[in-house]
């Protein structure tokens, strides 16, 4: 079977790649550059930009399945910048998918787009969608969630995943920004430390995406849904984020700041970068600071009954198979 991947030289796409190169498949990968590490897994490598419909059209032809995962995940940044890669570039891939008769899109979505700043938890997929929102990118997803689930039909079968926080080897964002900021002192617990947040090992992240889509293929179940997708239980994050660091050998955060205040703070900071124009992300924001101090975890039932989805790597062995690698 032909698949394509978009942003398939990414963390979560390329391990999609591997998984799908190691069943058999013959994969196709739509990203901003050409990618070595992809195409040393035997998959063809395309650069074209998922903004411009021309630039990708073509490369559907003859597809059968399509994994969408390319999308700029900052949580700082020009609106147009969220709106013209995250929906814009779903609107085309699905545009592009109608145009070549292509049967299945499986796009990866993100919790964010239910989260409005206070504590979620265990909700299921019934939650609304968020009524503000604290950071474009959140916003922006939900646009292209939507816009993916209003175009699923008997022609194009589409589902939505919801992954998260991935983590795991290779993880070129959450944890490389904890430590860094670790080393230099700027980490602080933010709340009491209690909150308890989903994560996802990132190669659990993959199977589920391949186990929708063969329950897509099989079955039709998934067909117009969406799904969150998590470990079998949340973490209290503060508590993860100290085992990262002592196998880090860094050393723990002990600083507490109130909620209140670091919200607060965030306002004046957000409000300063856009008045002088500043570009770059200010150290705390909005979004932040409620991610980092509520509770946000939910119920990942529908997902198990509709395609099976165990998440098979636990947190630990997680947590070994990345200072493993880093060690060995």
């Amino acid at each position: 079977m032909k698949v394509l991947v978009t942003g398939g030289g990414g963390f979560l796409g390329f391990h999609i790649v591997k998984q799908l190169i190691e069943r058999g498949e013959t994969v196709t990968v739509i990203g901003r550059h050409h990618y070595p590490h992809v195409a040393r897994l035997g998959a063809t490598s395309i650069v074209a930009d998922i903004r411009n419909y021309a630039s990708i059209e073509s490369h559907f032809k003859e597809t059968e399945e399509v994994f969408h995962t390319a999308a700029t995940a900052d949580i700082w940044g020009d609106w147009q910048k969220f709106y013209d890669i995250n929906f814009v570039g779903t609107k085309n891939v699905v545009d592009a998918c109608l145009a070549h008769g292509i049967k299945r899109l499986i796009h990866t979505s993100s919790p964010s787009v239910v989260f409005d700043g206070k504590s979620q938890k265990n909700l299921d997929e019934s939650t609304p969608y968020a009524s503000k929102w604290l950071a474009h990118y959140p916003r922006s997803k939900m646009l292209a969630e939507k816009y993916v689930l209003e175009h699923n039909s008997p022609q194009l079968q589409t589902v939505a995943l919801r992954p998260h926080l991935i983590w795991g080897p290779g993880d070129p964002h959450i944890f490389p920004r904890l430590i860094s900021k670790a080393k230099k002192g700027q980490l602080a617990i933010v709340g009491d430390g209690q909150n308890e947040v989903d994560i996802i090992y990132v190669e659990n992240a993959a199977k589920g995406h391949l186990q929708a889509a063969e329950a897509l293929k099989n079955t039709g179940a998934p067909a117009g849904k969406t799904y969150f997708l998590g470990q079998s239980a949340p973490v209290k994050i503060w508590d993860f984020i100290t085992e990262v660091l002592k196998r880090e050998n860094v050393a723990a955060v002990n600083k507490r700041i109130p909620f209140r205040f670091t919200y607060a703070l965030a306002v004046i900071l957000e409000w300063t970068h856009k008045l002088f124009r500043i570009k770059s992300e200010p150290r705390m924001t909005r979004f932040l600071a409620c991610q980092l101090s509520q509770s946000h975890y939910y119920n990942h039932k529908r997902a198990k009954d509709d395609f099976g989805y165990d998440p098979k790597i636990s947190v630990e062995e997680g947590l070994d198979r990345i200072y493993a690698d880093q060690n060995p």
